[in-house]
């Protein structure tokens, strides 16, 4: 989502009322007491969920769902309207970067009636995901549906040609002064126009055919596929009160240094200007089209990977940092009702299925993403598997506790919009790192109004 959408979003919450009974309820009057809508954004799962409603209504013919799904740049906006207009889907898909908002406007319903009521069993998820979705007023306004963490993608021809084996991807270090090893192998991969490596006399940083290292963006303030696990193994941390930041510490030292050595990798050459990595062309189509050898991204990204057929992708682990670990972000989407229908009982029912392992093993099957219930994920590493991915780089940090969670405010909009212009000044060099302690201040500023 740009910034544009980001800052309308927030505008457009900004006066919202609590619905006390939605009069039209996205179109109530022409439906039945047990038909409810459900929207999502990622268009990879419409099948998997889709299969989902046809068993819940087996199991349950009083209700049936109606699954709408529109891409990202439109579900938060036409979400909003409904919001504003008393048409909002039932239930919707959550992000823990969204809801904060929501539910401090009074948009999401609280759940924990209905959960203590039917004895949810909250343990069967992966560990940390039923807590993600409590809010800083302590109520539960989702149950997980999947979960997920960063790794690096790379071209299997190009680290081969490089000399560079499986073992050292795995155990790759780096730190904020020479990059570790992780930057030696980043230099090794990154060759000139005439076939020069990074790490050998001549190289020319400025005809670059292929770059060592590929990023999507400058990661805003939450860097979540660019920049957040070396920070995060720099000693760094969001804010107090992770997840629920009261106070951000984008100023912090040891947050500028990180920001500093990841831009310095275009200096040398090793990684594209942000003028290239933005140039309308996306960080998954330049990896296909061999001009990045490695690509950090999410879980949710294989089956987008997998379709670049012209590339022999694998995933590696992602570096241990100056605290002698590897971290990456977790995130995860849950399920949640929108407060205002009219259809409760009908809306708690289809998220509590889709929070059964009986709906998350038919997900985890479709090989799409990492179901929230943990029981199920051994379905899903086959189903990976078959379409030849070893996900192990994914699953590890979560099984050895080295997680941190997606940053949570229900200011998170603003902070948005200080912090993406913000990091985008300093990658494109027009501003110093330096700079990031009179962001961090500004952010601050926001939370001190809003607290």
């Amino acid at each position: 989502m740009n910034l544009s959408r980001r800052t309308l979003l927030k505008a457009g919450l900004a006066s919202l009322a609590v619905p006390a009974v939605a009069a039209c309820n996205n179109g109530a009057a022409a439906r039945g007491d047990g038909e409810i809508i459900y929207w999502l954004w990622d268009s990879a799962q419409l099948p998997m969920y889709t299969e989902c409603a046809k068993v819940f209504h087996e199991q349950n013919p009083q209700y049936s769902v109606k699954i709408e799904q529109y891409g990202w740049n439109d579900y938060w906006s036409k979400l909003v309207t409904g919001f504003i207009s008393d048409t909002a889907p039932d239930v919707f898909t959550g992000h823990s970067s969204k809801y904060p908002l929501f539910a401090d406007k009074g948009q999401v319903l609280p759940i924990d009636d209905y959960v203590a009521r039917d004895k949810v069993d909250l343990s069967i998820y992966q560990k940390g995901l039923a807590d993600r979705w409590i809010g800083a007023d302590g109520k539960r306004y989702g149950l997980p549906k999947d979960w997920d963490t960063e790794v690096y993608f790379y071209n299997s021809a190009f680290t081969e040609a490089a000399g560079i084996s499986t073992e050292q991807l795995n155990s790759m270090t780096w730190n904020p002064q020479d990059g570790g090893t992780f930057e030696q192998i980043v230099r090794r991969l990154t060759v000139d126009s005439k076939g020069r490596r990074g790490d050998q006399p001549g190289f020319d940083k400025n005809n670059v055919k292929v770059y060592g290292l590929g990023y999507a963006d400058a990661g805003g303030g939450d860097g979540q596929t660019s920049w957040s696990w070396y920070a995060a193994t720099n000693g760094w941390k969001y804010s107090e009160g992770e997840p629920w930041g009261t106070k951000f510490f984008y100023g912090d030292p040891k947050f500028t240094e990180t920001i500093a050595w990841w831009r310095g990798l275009i200096t040398k050459g090793l990684m594209p200007t942000y003028a290239q990595a933005k140039s309308g062309v996306d960080v998954t189509t330049s990896f296909g089209a061999g001009k990045y050898a490695i690509t950090p991204n999410g879980s949710w990204m294989l089956g987008t990977y997998g379709t670049l057929k012209q590339v022999k992708t694998k995933l590696a682990r992602l570096p241990i940092g100056p605290i002698g670990k590897r971290m990456s972000m977790m995130n995860g989407l849950a399920d949640t009702i929108w407060a205002g229908t009219t259809r409760r009982d009908a809306s708690w029912a289809w998220v509590k299925f889709l929070g059964s392992q009986t709906a998350q093993d038919i997900v985890a099957k479709a090989g799409v993403v990492f179901p929230a219930v943990a029981a199920s994920m051994p379905a899903a590493k086959a189903a990976f598997a078959k379409s030849g991915w070893d996900v192990t780089p994914f699953l590890e940090p979560v099984e050895a506790g080295d997680v941190f969670p997606y940053p949570a405010n229900p200011n998170a909009a603003d902070v948005t919009a200080v912090m993406t212009p913000a990091m985008d000044a300093v990658m494109s060099f027009e501003a110093d790192p330096s700079s990031l302690a009179k962001a961090n201040a500004d952010v601050n500023k926001i939370l001190a109004v809003n607290s």
